[in-house]
Parts: C-alpha cells; sequence; structure tokens
C-alpha cells in the first residue's frame, strides 16, 4: 500500500490534504513555489490539529506525530519518490498542465499522479503526459479535514489499477468515494452546484429574493449544511467562477452562463471571506 503520498501546491486545498494523509499515517512531502505558502500552510495544519485534540477527536501524542510526517519543500524534483501524487494548485488549466509535464518527468514509474481539479476535464490534464493512464481525478472538498466525499473521476484513459489505488487512498484518508465513469466538464458535483449557485445569483441580482433568504431557503427547505451563495463565499467567489466557466464552456448550457452579477464581484476583488466582501460581509 501506498507509503508516501506528494501534495502539489500548500494553499486550503492543499494543506487540507496533506493533514488527513499525515493523519492517516502517510508520509507526505508538501510541494509549493513559495516559502511563505508553505509556513502558512504548516501553521494552519498546526491550528486545525490543535481543534481537533481540543475537541478530543484525536489525542496529542497524534496530532504531534501528524505534524512530523509533513515535510515541505519548494522544489518539484523533491517528490520523486511519492507513490501517489495529488495536485491541488489554482484551477487553470494551463497551470496544471505545465505542472503534469515536469511530474511526468520526475514521477517514478507507476506513481498514480491525481488532481483535485473540481471541474477540469481529467483527460485534458491527462494529454501533457506520456502516462495518461495513471492520470485520475482526486477531488476532495473543503475543508478537507471536515468533509466526508472525495470524488474520483476516470479520464478516458485512466486504468482501473490506478482508479482501484486511489480509492483505497481516499478511504484510508477517511473519506467515502462516488466515482464519476465518464469525464465531463464539473464531473457532478460542480455541475449541480454551479446550476443551483448561478440561478441563487440571478435570482439576487434580479431582486427576486436576498442572499440571506435564499440561503435560509436551500439550508432549511432541503436541508443543505450550506446555502449556495455562503458556499461561493466560503470557496471563493472567483474560485466558483472559474469552475463554472469550465463547465459553461463545454455544455453552452443557459444553467451554467454566469450572471453579470458574479463577473462584477470578481472584477471588484469581492471574493468572499478571504477579502472580507462577498455575498455577505466578514469582520476581519
Amino acid at each position: 500500500m501506498t507509503s508516501q503520498v506528494a501534495v502539489i501546491g500548500a494553499g486550503l486545498m492543499g494543506s487540507g490534504i496533506a493533514q488527513v494523509a499525515a493523519l492517516a499515517g502517510f508520509d507526505v512531502v508538501l510541494q509549493d513555489v513559495s516559502s511563505e505558502s508553505l509556513e502558512r500552510a504548516v501553521a494552519s495544519v498546526t491550528d486545525s490539529l490543535a481543534r481537533f485534540v481540543a475537541k478530543e477527536r484525536i489525542s496529542e501524542p497524534e496530532a504531534g506525530a501528524a505534524l512530523k510526517r509533513i515535510t515541505t519543500t519548494t522544489a518539484l524534483a523533491d517528490v520523486a519518490d511519492a507513490d501517489i501524487v495529488v495536485e491541488a494548485v489554482f484551477e487553470k488549466l494551463e497551470v496544471k498542465t505545465e505542472i503534469f509535464k515536469s511530474l511526468d518527468a520526475i514521477a517514478k514509474p507507476g506513481a498514480i499522479l491525481g488532481t483535485n481539479t473540481s471541474a477540469i476535464p481529467i483527460t485534458s490534464i491527462a494529454a501533457a503526459t506520456t502516462r495518461p493512464q495513471d492520470v485520475v481525478g482526486i477531488h476532495f472538498f473543503s475543508p478537507v479535514p471536515m468533509m466526508k466525499l472525495v470524488e474520483l473521476v476516470r479520464g478516458q484513459d485512466t486504468s482501473d489499477e490506478t482508479l482501484a489505488a486511489a480509492r483505497k487512498f481516499s478511504e484510508r484518508v477517511g473519506k467515502t468515494v462516488v466515482v464519476v465513469n465518464r469525464d465531463v466538464a464539473g464531473f457532478v458535483t460542480t455541475r449541480l452546484i454551479s446550476a443551483l449557485t448561478m440561478e441563487a445569483i440571478r435570482l439576487v441580482e434580479s431582486g427576486v429574493a436576498s442572499a440571506e433568504d435564499i440561503d435560509t431557503a436551500c439550508r432549511l427547505g432541503f436541508g443543505h449544511a450550506m446555502g449556495p451563495l455562503e458556499t461561493a463565499d466560503l470557496t471563493g467567489v472567483d474560485i466558483m467562477l472559474n469552475a463554472d466557466m469550465s463547465v459553461y464552456n463545454e455544455a453552452k448550457h443557459q444553467a451554467f452562463e454566469p450572471p453579470e452579477l458574479i463577473q462584477q464581484m470578481v472584477a471588484e476583488g469581492n471574493l468572499g471571506r478571504k477579502t472580507g466582501q462577498g455575498f455577505y460581509r466578514y469582520d476581519a
């Protein structure tokens, strides 16, 4: 079974993936081009583990051991020994394909090359490599330590062995797996949330209802843990727009067409919690 995991990208998703992998007993190499990002990621994991200890979900020795299993590096070459690599960088095809071209040369033969993309077709990313059979979508959800789902996505050439190994890894880090058998933009979850969120934004934009009331309707009427606009603020309004555009550009369906309001919010830098203003205002 896989013993070493590499995570590419030390943002919110990457640090969360590193945390759950380390807690599950994997040795983790967390790579990012920025040493500052790596420092923030380690601080974030340390704080998250401390909260788990405070809630008695894990012990203090377990938290300390997990933290010791994570090493950081700015050199992509340092992931060469990993059995499974999970890329978790910005949701842009050209950024991801550049990384996968490099991984194709660096990663050892037979390594699983996973991408945490929420919307970009796996086949497009795998095309940057000479081993598309080893490339698979491993889509975690934010915040990774809390969310129980992983969406596994087959590219056109993903092998059964690669999918099975990705499932074993995902289940070992405590997640429940759903499998997407046909590689369409947005897969299952992003297509569903994109359609709901874009319609919610249209309702706000046209004055039908407030963001608060729309989110309340989804929470209390449908049993959602968070409303779609709260979720967009938490995820990042810009990230939501990028994911939606990946679906819209392929599907060309009006359900996914981004309203002017979300495009304006991104242009103005109102990106949700991370900027203090999105569909809601947040204190510092």
